[in-house]
């Protein structure tokens, strides 16, 4: 619960779907609602009301339609949001790891990459876990996370393969 709630308030006066919005957008670029709702692991109608709010705050901005979807984008106070959010959600954690000596952190990161690795079971949760990762520092190899859905979706091209 510490982490849980370091981390809550961290989120200031957004809601954890907000962030969740803010944070895509930001780490991921446009997309439309029913793609951020599917990351977010939110409902379509929990999805539009918190666009709508975001929107009428100045966050997020409607592209041009592309067909029948319209894509959002964060506006340049969007990004310094996602920005501020993103640092002080670090700060949160860091203030409950930074008890741990570089040994016990090592452990404690080893453990993490385990427990996340093994939760991961397709590829659509591993995008609604990465939700509010920043994804330029765990890239590749070093997520465990991105890691395991590839494996899983390799083993399943090869399962598709083998079955032909």
């Amino acid at each position: 619960m510490l982490l849980t709630d370091e981390l809550a308030r961290a989120l200031g006066d957004y809601s954890p779907s907000a962030a969740s919005l803010l944070l895509t957008l930001h780490y991921q670029g446009p997309m439309t609602t029913t793609a951020l709702a599917a990351v977010a692991d939110i409902s379509q109608p929990t999805a539009v009301r918190v666009t709508d709010r975001l929107v009428r705050l100045g966050l997020i901005q409607r592209e041009a339609r592309a067909g029948r979807t319209t894509p959002l984008r964060l506006t340049r106070a969007g990004e310094r949001h996602a920005t501020a959010l993103q640092r002080d959600r670090l700060e949160a954690m860091s203030r409950v790891v930074d008890v741990l000596d570089g040994t016990d952190r090592k452990h404690f990161e080893r453990a993490m990459n385990k427990i996340l690795r093994d939760a991961i079971h397709s590829r659509a949760f591993a995008r609604t876990t990465c939700r509010l990762c920043d994804h330029s520092v765990c890239v590749g190899k070093l997520c465990p996370i991105g890691s395991k859905a590839s494996a899983l979706e390799r083993e399943m091209k090869s399962d598709n393969t083998r079955a032909r």
